[in-house]
């Protein structure tokens, strides 16, 4: 594909965000409790999959556009679209009262290609989309030599374009840092002395009307910049009086209103409370959309693609070059912003100058009232921090620290894609036959992505999206938990800090050592963020009893600590804990739920799932080694079984010795039943108190609430119309 390939599908996208802006200024008036909630939930659904549907696009063309101009724009767009996608997934949960979706219906009726497909399509190799391709008849029957030169021309393209990328990049950059030395070596002079200039020309005109000389503004409140405006002097004279009123008042007020905002949560806190109970008052609160943050954003991006780039029209092979005189107009402004700082410096001692020999009569100390409040100003944020026990010691002197003491380990080089599952086709038809369909292992998967990595992949997300500090994944042993967490580290690079009970055992002892250790590793953390905090067998931290194997332990010891230092976790900090457990029974459920955010029940895998995990891991040793009905076969009989005991048997079936004789000796599927019959599956008990669990967790009470209202409210209908 060529680059005005890549750009056209730019155009297109933008054509799509456009009709999107438009019907996102129609969605926000239509808020309220009279609104129909199907209704609303298949709005902000289909809003969801487009969205999704252009992320993936805008990935596609930041990955392969070449115009590194372009691709900031781009990349600022793709991340706007992350943005207003991880909203809109708020939005879902508030009105759906469960972390996964059924949207397959939305899927069809808007046409779209379903994600589950385009899953798949990635997954496939090269070649055999390009046997798909010759079976349709999009390409000319061909030899294997054939095929291979394709794929191999394919493959250098794409790699010739990320190379081509650099290239440009490294010109990109080298404009950038080249530029603004030749605009002050150009300029530089003229823009002093025209600054200078003004300002004099401003003293002159201050003195002249209100017989002496001004104060200069403070570069808190833009330096000279004020000058600059086209006002009178006594206009600015004005403004900068106001301006430290206000500041005055904003500080004396600043104390108050943190008195009243602490009054006003308590008292929301108990009002949401009370209205928890109430179905009508949840409605009322489901059926609100926050305002978004990223729709702005996404609509600024928009017309200035509309303005610089929209206009021009999109030949096939369109020009590289970079726009060096933007990039002119660009610097300019922060050339003259620099000289500006340094020319207020110069002019505020010739004021003073001044003063001395025009009004020695009349100076006037000035009190640096306003610079003392604005320091104790700055006091008073950082209170809001956690202090600092460690500093006067290195990040690396930290980080060898925990390294030996086991607190930071090498996650596996597993990725999301090698998670498997297959997506849930009948959601929605299961709910409209009021059955509470389970989720997939796929659904799953995309609510990791949402909430893990795609917030850690973007500090800029992360900054703007709604805040999520942590996540809980519970179920079943071998459904693959700690696989995702190293998923999670691998795909976005983020460091894995281990706070697990038994990775803690006998490690800084004492209540010093442990608050040394948590400060150390949530210090370490947020320098080296991304960076995931894991917990596994997170129920022991929160127990209701501690087994008495495990009092030695003591794996509650962290409980206090851990609430403690997630509070100083904000927006921009890109630190995420994440717990794993087996058993969540066991933990007291109300702490356990305060400190993890986002609880995400991993299912059994079902049918679609079990087929496709069997299918990928024999064919790993050989393509079509047990045929279509042997492998249908093992995945009917092994339900109940999880993926980790379905790994396992492959494993154990397929030694070296088994893979050399395949050749004389097929493979057959008893092999694989007999190690699975040594197994123990997951009984119909345990996964109904893992349900049971989960319908005691906030969002599960709520989401059975609301289940059984709408049963008594039909039952109500029924009973009515049978009367009549």
């Amino acid at each position: 594909m060529s680059e005005g390939t890549y750009q056209q599908l730019w155009v297109s996208t933008h054509q799509t965000l456009q009709k999107l802006l438009f019907q996102e200024q129609q969605l926000l008036p239509e808020s309220g409790p009279d609104r129909d909630q199907g209704s609303f939930f298949y709005k902000l659904s289909s809003f969801f999959l487009h969205y999704l549907k252009m992320m993936r696009q805008l990935d596609t063309i930041y990955d392969q556009l070449v115009h590194p101009q372009k691709r900031l724009l781009v990349r600022r767009l793709l991340e706007g679209v992350t943005g207003r996608i991880l909203e809109l997934k708020e939005e879902l949960v508030k009105v759906n009262l469960s972390e996964y979706h059924c949207l397959d219906n939305v899927l069809q009726d808007l046409k779209l290609t379903p994600v589950w497909r385009g899953y798949l399509q990635r997954k496939r190799t090269k070649k055999e989309r390009l046997l798909e391709m010759e079976f349709i008849g999009m390409l000319p029957p061909s030899n294997e030599t054939d095929y291979l030169m394709t794929i191999k021309r394919v493959q250098n393209g794409e790699e010739q374009r990320r190379h081509h990328q650099k290239e440009k990049e490294i010109e990109y950059q080298q404009a950038l840092h080249d530029i603004p030395i030749r605009l002050r070596d150009e300029e530089g002079l003229d823009m002093e002395e025209r600054m200078k200039k003004q300002i004099r020309q401003w003293f002159i005109e201050c003195h002249d009307l209100t017989g002496q000389f001004p104060e200069f503004p403070d570069e808190e409140i833009g330096g000279s910049a004020a000058i600059f405006s086209e006002k009178t002097p006594q206009q600015v004279k004005k403004e900068l009086d106001l301006l430290e009123e206000e500041n005055a008042k904003k500080k004396g007020k600043e104390k108050q209103k943190e008195k009243d905002n602490k009054k006003e949560t308590e008292k929301k806190k108990k009002k949401e409370k009370e209205k928890e109970g109430s179905m009508k008052g949840e409605e009322e609160m489901m059926m609100k959309m926050a305002p978004s943050k990223f729709v702005p954003l996404l609509a600024e991006g928009h017309e200035e693609f509309q303005s610089v780039w929209g206009k021009q029209k999109v030949p096939k092979y369109p020009n590289q070059d970079i726009d060096l005189e933007k990039i002119r107009e660009q610097k300019r402004k922060e050339v003259e912003e620099e000289i500006r700082v340094q020319v207020d410096n110069l002019m505020r001692q010739e004021l003073e100058s001044l003063r001395m020999v025009v009004d020695r009569d009349l100076t006037k100390i000035v009190k640096a009232k306003g610079k003392a409040k604005a320091k104790t100003g700055k006091g008073k944020k950082g209170q809001g921090k956690d202090k600092d026990l460690t500093p006067n010691r290195s990040l690396d002197s930290l980080y060898e620290e925990l390294l030996e003491e086991g607190l930071i380990k090498k996650c596996k080089n597993v990725k999301l894609s090698d998670y498997i599952g297959d997506y849930l086709y009948l959601g929605s038809a299961l709910k409209l036959g009021n059955r509470e369909p389970m989720p997939s292992l796929f659904d799953l998967k995309q609510n990791v992505i949402l909430y893990g990595v795609l917030r850690l992949g973007s500090a800029e997300v992360h900054a703007m999206a709604p805040h999520v500090r942590s996540i809980l994944l519970a179920g079943p042993a071998g459904t693959g938990k700690k696989m995702l967490v190293n998923a999670v580290c691998t795909e976005t690079g983020a460091n894995l800090f281990d706070l697990s009970p038994e990775n803690l055992e006998g490690k800084y002892p004492g209540k010093a050592g442990l608050q040394m250790m948590m400060h150390i590793v949530f210090k370490v953390a947020r320098l080296l963020q991304p960076s995931v905090i894991w917990i596994g067998n997170a129920e022991k931290t929160f127990y209701k009893k501690v087994p008495r194997e495990e009092k030695e332990m003591d794996p509650k010891r962290i409980k206090k600590d851990l609430a403690k230092a997630l509070r100083f976790l904000h927006p921009g900090d890109r630190v995420m804990l994440i717990g794993t457990s087996d058993q969540p029974q066991l933990a007291d459920i109300r702490n356990l739920c305060k400190t993890y955010e986002r609880i995400l029940m991993v299912p059994q895998p079902d049918y679609g799932t079990r087929y496709l995990i069997w299918n990928h891991l024999i064919d790993q040793y050989g393509k079509s080694l047990l045929s279509h009905g042997d492998i249908s076969g093992l995945t009917k009989i092994s339900d109940g079984y999880t993926p980790g005991d379905i790994t396992l048997a492959v494993q154990l079936v397929m030694t070296e010795k088994r893979k050399i004789q395949l050749i004389r000796k097929p493979l057959k599927p008893y092999e694989f039943l007999e190690i699975l019959a040594k197994l123990d599956p997951v009984y119909e008990e345990e996964e109904a108190s893992l349900k049971d669990w989960y319908f005691r967790t906030p969002l599960g009470r709520r989401n059975l609430k609301a289940a059984e209202d709408q049963a008594e409210a039909e039952a109500i209908r029924l009973a009515k119309e049978k009367k009549k």
